[in-house]
């Protein structure tokens, strides 16, 4: 679930094992190992010009990948991107049949977080830390479909070139959002698929506009472009006071949402209530 964007160090810190979704560059294939390098890698040939790709995981892979976590006499829960992102979660639903059948004797449990990037990466290190903290494999399940959908993720797409060759908008639009410097502002509903809330001309007031769209959805307590990141952490803490002491993390997205929107994409991907356009 490299589509999560969480760092290997720390994945591999709590003992998460994680499967690597793959990538092409100019016809070569690599995996998303969720190593600061290889991001680095990707936003270097993105920006030189070259084809970049990814592919679904196939069922042999997941197969193998679900087999070994089953031969280690433990219970699995398995959580990933949302379905309506990525067809690689059709093979998982097949295998996942496969595997309870394989070993009656324990548990698999696919849980949809109807999530992507920095939500994925929340909602995942959650669910680890209520493990950790000691909480049942029934009770963590539970705890993940009660709150996965108060992940909230608001986006902004620089070059609209990317979601073209991505075949999520026509020529004719990304030519003429281009043109105008239309960024679009998009948003992950319950259902897990991406939609455009709102169209705004320029980055500055697009990454304005996605700071105050905030109020809908923000609960109550308290890209690699990193000037544009600290600034948008400013911009929160003044326009809500309430998050002023919050901790602010700073993720580089990964090969397999990157491809799809450019290295100049930023998002902003917070716990909420509830998910309100």
């Amino acid at each position: 679930m490299s589509a999560g964007d969480i760092e290997a160090d720390w994945l591999n810190e709590h003992g998460v094992p994680f499967i690597q979704y793959p990538f092409s560059i100019d016809g070569t294939e690599y995996r998303d190992d969720c190593r600061p390098e290889t991001k680095q890698f990707i936003y270097q040939k993105m920006r030189s010009g070259s084809a970049v790709n990814t592919a679904a995981i196939s069922p042999m892979e997941y197969t193998q990948f679900f087999e070994q976590l089953m031969e280690t006499g433990k219970n699995v829960i398995y959580t990933d991107m949302s379905r309506a992102l990525s067809s690689s979660i059709q093979n998982v639903e097949v295998v996942a049949e496969e595997i309870r059948e394989k070993y009656p004797n324990q548990k698999f449990y696919f849980l949809d977080s109807f999530c992507a990037t920095g939500g994925l990466k929340l909602f995942l290190k959650q669910l680890v830390k209520r493990k950790e903290e000691g909480m049942s494999f029934e009770d963590v399940i539970a705890w993940g479909e009660e709150h996965k959908l108060e992940y909230i993720h608001r986006f902004m797409v620089d070059d609209l070139q990317w979601l073209r060759r991505g075949g999520r908008l026509s020529n004719g639009a990304a030519f003429a959002g281009t043109l105008l410097a239309i960024k679009p502002q998009i948003y992950v509903a319950n259902d897990g698929k991406l939609v455009a809330f709102e169209k705004v001309h320029g980055r500055k007031k697009c990454i304005k506009k996605l700071v105050e769209s905030m109020e809908k959805d923000l609960a109550d307590y308290s890209a690699d472009d990193r000037e544009d990141c600290e600034k948008v952490i400013g911009m929160i803490k003044e326009t809500y006071p309430q998050l002023s002491n919050a901790e602010f993390t700073i993720t580089d997205l990964g090969p397999t949402i990157c491809a799809h929107v450019g290295p100049d994409f930023l998002a902003i991907i917070y716990h909420g209530t509830k998910r309100v356009m």
